[in-house]
């Protein structure tokens, strides 16, 4: 995410406390354009208001992303949304609260005084209760990783998991890294170039919501008063909420507008070119907006250049790769298979019975895999985990080659030890004592191999597998914070994590899903974690107030995560399994790849998917090239350094633009094109005050919106099975044939025969 400037200080900032050395500053000029300068240490941030607020967002993103996960279009509620709706609730209370104070006494202390309400509601309340939320939102991922394993044990593979287990499992895996990423932060986050873009975006909304009105108004527009943007934001959040009846509940068939099969309803070909969730959605669009922000987030808040990026990498992806390797090329006997599916598939065509395949120790029978053969991809899903392999090796050489000297250069400078005014002012607060950390990490290490020795029945991992992915986690995670802090680009280890697991213990899925949780998301948990504390430094909010709130945060994120998924598979039926002509929304897309990665890589392994024993071996190659890949841009940029489109040519965007796919489908990613290019490229342009005054507060608005109604639907409609029968609803896609193969001689139920 890129940074917005602003020209100068909102009058919110003019405060009494500033620099002595105004020389101090930030050398990085983002910075200086966006982050305030000043502080005000005497602002309370301890306050009910930031409890009640704090409490409450954190449990209602918990609740609703872990409901939606389920859903066939999984949206997922950032903490933007939060940063906007509470605003207006904080000076509510800020209103009417009692500000008598109150004495407090304690046995053996002096006496304390409190107030319901110390005053008006300021930022770093505000900031505080965004942090809490986003623990919520489990740092921008929606859920606790971990609670997919508890969904394919009970939903795809039908064995049990203890809840205990569960629960030490999500919050183990949530809290392990934030040992050792505090004990990171000065290397990290103190220094000054060290400066973590993406905190810009949200200190830059912070400081436009918190400025006067009056600030805000068009200098070239007439003397009229623009709508508040509490008053915009109700106004839209009802529209959302009462528009999402129609494709959330009456008519389906706006999830998906795909003319393309509408227009030739029995071509195999045209379906499959046309379907928005199962082809490759030529000319699909939706008019649902929880279609248009699932997996890629809302797009109001993705900056163009952003969208730029996604849209050339899926279009070579998606409109030429693919079409080439299925109809031209054959790749991977692809017309055996449906052009686009996240299913695992015999030779023949037919779905992989996995269930078939697993013993009754909850680990591969070889003798029924060699029954049923090797297990097959469609060659879209195939391709897919190549393109993955060639984003992580290619983002290793372009940070090398573009930002090597860049961040050897800051990370020299930032051990010099010299602050700057942020660091300088942070000074004035009670710094985190070390041995925090090392109880934090101790702790939680002891649990969790507590978990692998006495639990390891739930969760098959042996003791030493812990051990390991905790080393390669702490290995990782300062160098690619460096690379996050400093470029805004987050190599990730999922892939790295369950590749180098299904080598060493293949056979076993659970064991490799839950090394690659603890190896993969502790690193995630811990650059998340630097990454607010770096938002809290920029706000100069005191660090110990900022570690209680993402402890205890994720701590109840993580217990509300597990709580809504026990509930939810105790009690849809065929959660995850539905039945096709029911049209339930209980598909889970994210469980069903994660699913297909447990067998993948851990239940079959993947010697004999991506080695000499499988299909695939040749993708290893995309390693290769995706390490070469930025060289040659690198020495195309020497030979031709006055050309500036060069170095524009980002080959980790490029080639992970498609990461989301599956789940995600293209459907989803035409329609975020579209909003995203129609409001940070056009709206931007040509009505930048309105896109300054109103395009987060929209965002958040339709998100709130589209949540509240999915649940009322839920529990109103959805328990007592009441639907709507007619052609919107029925079958709301109306592009059956997509699902088909094309190859002679495969014969699929419901599906012509060529």
């Amino acid at each position: 995410m890129g940074s917005v400037a602003v020209d100068s200080p909102p009058a919110a900032f003019e405060k009494p406390y500033k620099t002595e050395n105004e020389d101090e500053e930030s050398p990085i000029e983002e910075v200086r354009l966006t982050v305030p300068t000043t502080d005000d240490p005497t602002q309370s941030v301890w306050t009910f208001r930031m409890w009640v607020l704090g409490l409450l967002s954190c449990i209602l993103l918990s609740f609703l992303n872990q409901f939606f996960s389920y859903r066939k279009s999984p949206l997922i509620i950032t903490q933007i949304t939060v940063q906007v709706a509470t605003l207006p609730l904080g000076r509510i209370m800020a209103a009417v609260l009692p500000t008598t104070k109150f004495g407090l006494k304690l046995p053996g202390c002096t006496s304390r005084k409190f107030s319901l309400n110390p005053g008006p509601f300021n930022m770093k309340e505000h900031v505080l209760i965004t942090i809490f939320a986003n623990a919520g939102a489990a740092f921008g991922n929606g859920s606790a990783y971990a609670v997919g394993i508890v969904n394919i044990i009970k939903a795809f593979y039908g064995r049990n998991i203890s809840f205990v287990a569960a629960w030490l499992l999500i919050i183990t895996t949530q809290v392990l890294g934030y040992g050792w990423a505090g004990l990171l932060r000065k290397y990290v986050v103190e220094p000054s170039h060290m400066w973590w873009p993406n905190t810009l975006v949200q200190i830059s909304l912070f400081r436009a919501l918190h400025a006067k009105d009056d600030d805000d108004q068009d200098p070239n527009s007439d003397s009229k008063k623009r709508m508040s943007r509490s008053k915009f934001f109700v106004i839209v959040l009802a529209c959302s909420f009462g528009y999402y009846l129609l494709p959330g509940y009456f008519f389906q068939t706006l999830q998906s507008i795909s003319w393309v099969c509408w227009a030739f309803p029995k071509s195999v070909t045209a379906h499959q070119l046309g379907s928005g969730f199962t082809g490759m959605g030529l000319g699909a669009f939706s008019l649902d907006w929880a279609t248009t922000a699932s997996f890629l987030f809302s797009p109001l808040i993705s900056p163009f250049f952003a969208i730029v990026n996604v849209f050339l990498g899926y279009m070579l992806i998606m409109y030429l790769i693919i079409p080439i390797s299925y109809w031209g090329l054959n790749v991977y006997n692809a017309k055996n298979f449906p052009i686009y599916s996240s299913d695992l598939f015999t030779g023949d065509g037919q779905l992989y019975n996995i269930t078939k395949i697993v013993n009754t120790k909850f680990e591969i029978d070889y003798g029924e895999y060699a029954k049923q053969g090797k297990v097959n991809l469609s060659t879209f899903f195939a391709l897919t985990y190549g393109f993955g392999f060639a984003t992580i090796a290619s983002t290793l050489t372009h940070v090398g080659l573009f930002y090597g000297k860049e961040i050897y250069h800051r990370y020299k400078a930032s051990a010099k030890g010299k602050v700057d005014v942020h660091t300088r002012l942070m000074r004035n607060y009670k710094d985190i004592p070390s041995w925090w950390f090392y109880v934090l990490l101790t702790v939680t290490l002891l649990i969790s191999l507590a978990l692998t020795i006495f639990m390891k029945d739930d969760i098959q991992m042996p003791f030493w597998g812990l051990i390991f992915a905790a080393a390669v986690a702490f290995f990782f995670t300062l160098p690619i914070s460096i690379i996050t802090a400093t470029t805004n680009q987050t190599p990730g280890l999922n892939i790295i994590t369950e590749y180098a697991m299904g080598l060493i213990y293949p056979g076993k899925p659970i064991a490799n899903v839950c090394f690659k949780t603890y190896g993969y998301m502790s690193m995630t948990q811990a650059i998340s974690f630097l990454s607010d504390f770096k938002l809290g430094h920029y706000m100069k909010i005191p660090p110990r107030s900022m570690f209680l709130v993402q402890f205890l945060g994720t701590i109840i994120a993580g217990t509300v995560n597990l709580s809504v998924a026990w509930y939810l598979l105790s009690n849809i039926d065929q959660i995850c399994h539905p039945d096709p002509k029911s049209n339930s929304p209980w598909t889970c897309p994210n469980d069903r790849v994660f699913f297909d990665a447990s067998v993948i890589w851990g239940l079959v392994g993947p010697k004999r998917i991506f080695g000499s024993l499988g299909n695939y071996g040749a993708l290893n190659w995309f390693f290769l090239g995706g390490l070469m890949g930025p060289v040659a841009v690198w020495l195309c940029h020497k030979a031709f350094p006055n050309v500036s489109w060069i170095p524009l040519i980002n080959l980790p965007v490029l080639l992970g633009a498609t990461a989301y796919m599956p789940p995600a489908a293209a459907v989803n990613y035409n329609s975020w094109i579209l909003v995203g290019t129609i409001f940070n490229f056009f709206v931007f342009r040509y009505r930048k005050m309105w896109w300054k005054r109103y395009n987060y507060i929209l965002s958040a608005a339709l998100d709130a919106g589209v949540a509240f109604m999915a649940v009322l639907l839920y529990f109103s409609t959805g328990l007592e099975d009441i639907n709507v029968h007619w052609w919107g609803t029925d079958n709301p896609q109306h592009c059956d044939l997509a699902e088909c193969p094309t190859a002679k001689g495969i014969q699929i139920e419901g599906c012509p025969v060529f």
